[in-house]
């Protein structure tokens, strides 16, 4: 399914400059209006941040609760030169933590997140007309409903819930629009960091999906055909949905610099400053050097969003909204 003939060609890297990421850095910092966004985020994180790492298994927590596999324990262990239970031990609350982390960091971020730019967070029954939707809002300039399926990573979606997602939007789309009141609905499937390119091409399938369970009297405008995009009109009622992933929903939800502002509200929220220089660490993963070095921005860079220790957590967050850095 991943390799079907309608699917986009080869989808170029998206590859970041860093003076870009500081430019829009320099630019958020001298926009009032961007900083209480960043302090609003800021302090929802911190709330949201403190209550859930309460409930994340700890040091006491009983063997039960780990759900580990008999297999990966040892093939760790063997990889580690481990010889005692203890050693491994050791390493069991961190993964764990991480594996929860993991499961509910994505919603945390959308419910952060999506009123601060003026999107209403859906919390809706199962198989309700909106249980589909994770977050939406009515554009009163054009008399549009807009809604969104957010997911956490590039690869998170399979075929089933490719099919699902695909169908549900048509059979939902026209109680939507009757129920706001308009005759346009804009569906997302929105992917909250990565890329295309990193994309396993299932959220493509969700357009494909679309095209095979619309109404057959209606009418395609945009074909799905190599594209991440489709639209079709069944009689006064438009519909459109479009995969936008990483950077591109961000800047769908916010504009051009929406992705930076939640990145600068994160490392807020979660990193403390330091104002003794660092001794240069010596990294395991061999790129991460190269992925933090600022030379290219230069001494004099000063703004009062981060602090100058918190800069690097911030090319941190952006590799992960991109296929790597360039010149």
């Amino acid at each position: 399914m991943a390799g079907h003939v309608d699917l986009p060609k080869k989808v170029p890297a998206l590859l970041l400059r860093k003076k870009d990421i500081f430019d829009s850095l320099k630019r958020i910092d001298s926009d009032s209006k961007a900083r209480d966004r960043i302090l609003a985020m800021e302090t929802d994180f911190r709330a949201k941040i403190g209550t859930h790492i309460k409930g994340l298994p700890g040091a006491s927590s009983k063997f039960a609760k780990f759900y580990t596999s008999p297999f990966v324990l040892m093939f760790y262990s063997r990889q580690k030169s481990y010889a005692h239970v203890a050693q491994i031990e050791q390493d069991l609350v961190p993964a764990k933590v991480f594996s929860s982390m993991e499961t509910s960091a994505g919603n945390m971020v959308e419910k952060v997140v999506l009123p601060v730019y003026g999107w209403e967070v859906v919390h809706s029954a199962m198989h309700s007309h909106e249980s589909l939707l994770d977050g939406r809002k009515i554009d009163q300039q054009s008399s549009k409903f807009v809604g969104a399926t957010l997911k956490s990573g590039p690869r998170t979606l399979n075929d089933d819930m490719a099919k699902n997602i695909g169908n549900e939007v048509v059979d939902r789309a026209p109680s939507w629009a009757v129920n706001h009141g308009v005759k346009e609905v804009e569906f997302t499937y929105g992917v909250l960091y990565g890329t295309k390119k990193q994309s396993n091409k299932k959220d493509w399938h969700i357009l494909r999906n679309i095209e095979e369970s619309r109404p057959r009297q209606s009418k395609v405008s945009i074909p799905h055909k190599g594209a991440w995009e489709i639209c079709y009109s069944d009689g006064p009622l438009t519909v459109s949905a479009t995969v936008r992933v990483g950077i591109e929903w961000w800047e769908f939800l916010g504009g051009k610099d929406t992705w930076i502002e939640l990145c600068c509200a994160m490392i807020r929220s979660c990193i403390t400053p330091v104002n003794t220089p660092q001794v240069n660490p010596t990294y395991t993963i061999s790129d991460l050097p190269s992925i933090l070095d600022m030379s290219e921005i230069g001494p004099g860079y000063n703004v009062s969003v981060l602090q100058s220790s918190q800069l690097e957590w911030l090319l941190f967050l952006a590799r992960h909204f991109c296929d790597g850095f360039k010149k």
